[in-house]
């Protein structure tokens, strides 16, 4: 990922850190947070593929991948918050996954 990604979830932290502190409460919301974005996520989902009759096609497939994104993002800015490394975390992950999919 570039940089610039992993700066602005340190920064946003940093900014979280400054507004609203960082308690146990703090960092309870902000993993709940993802939950949250998850259902955003969700919810353009189904309205991509028309699910509810009443509206029909409410999103594209951009849109979704958006909200993907702000779970994306949201996941790195609650790694920080935890105080660790969203960068070192997220590559531990990823070699993770592909010790198991790789012959």
């Amino acid at each position: 990922m570039d940089e610039s990604i992993w700066n602005a979830a340190r920064s946003a932290r940093a900014w979280l850190d400054a507004a609203n502190g960082t308690d146990q409460t703090e960092l309870t919301c902000r993993i709940l947070k993802l939950t949250e974005e998850a259902g955003e996520a969700a919810g353009a989902w189904i309205g991509a593929l028309g699910q509810n009759p009443r509206k029909g096609v409410t999103h594209t497939h951009a849109e979704v991948a958006a909200e993907l994104a702000d779970v994306v993002f949201t996941a790195l800015v609650a790694i920080e918050s935890l105080g660790l490394d969203a960068r070192s975390v997220v590559t531990a992950c990823a070699a993770k996954v592909g010790s198991r999919i790789t012959p």
